[in-house]
């Protein structure tokens, strides 16, 4: 790759899907998953609570690009960009819509201040029910707090990435391909953050 084709890469799916095994095992610059730290809002207070996961959202998303910066390849352990998950949460009815609603106002901000952003590929890989609770079984020692939650987060996940492929085809790969990175990668977004992107994004995600 020449310096403008460096591309950040996000490994998401649900809980023991494999996203941190295959990450650690391909030898490129990791932006580690978000480490619960004990503190985090309860929820009380929807807009605390979306500033307080936007402001993590981006710090993750701002360690990628420091990381680009002196690599052709960064990985991303699950989306900087995560605002799937109130979404995921409000379709299954484990949160309330105004949650996904504050969060999206707030990365729409973060969007216009070129904070936040889209990644340039995503490797999309949801297995079945039986085969996470197969990795879940297999790792006693990994702490997968709210496992049976998170797995039911499956199917809403596939709907918000299908959307963006539709929205971007190319740029979502629905496995994590055994032997490294594709063979074929796409180009670097022209521009990762554009407000305008995400509203037509969000315009083709299920009705609530």
């Amino acid at each position: 790759m020449v310096e403008d084709d460096r591309v950040i890469v996000v490994v998401e799916g649900p809980s023991a899907a494999g996203k941190t095994t295959w990450c650690r095992r391909r030898g490129i610059p990791i932006v580690e998953e978000y480490a619960p730290t004990g503190f985090e809002p309860d929820g009380s207070n929807l807009a605390a609570q979306a500033a307080y996961w936007t402001e993590v959202n981006c710090a993750r998303g701002a360690e990628a690009r420091v990381l680009e910066a002196s690599n052709p390849v960064v990985v991303c352990d699950s989306d900087p960009l995560k605002l799937h998950y109130s979404w995921c949460l409000g379709r299954v009815g484990a949160a309330p819509w105004e949650r996904f609603k504050h969060e999206l106002a707030e990365a729409r901000r973060t969007f216009a201040a070129d904070r936040l952003g889209f990644a340039d590929l995503i490797l999309a890989f949801i297995p079945s029910l039986a085969t996470l609770r197969e990795h879940r079984d297999a790792d006693p020692n990994s702490r997968r707090r709210s496992f049976e939650l998170h797995a039911q987060l499956s199917d809403p996940l596939r709907q918000w990435y299908q959307a963006l492929d539709v929205l971007e085809p190319g740029r979502v790969i629905w496995h994590l391909p055994e032997h490294g990175l594709p063979a074929r990668m796409p180009r670097p977004r022209s521009h990762r953050s554009d407000p305008g992107r995400l509203d037509e994004f969000v315009a083709l995600l299920p009705a609530p």
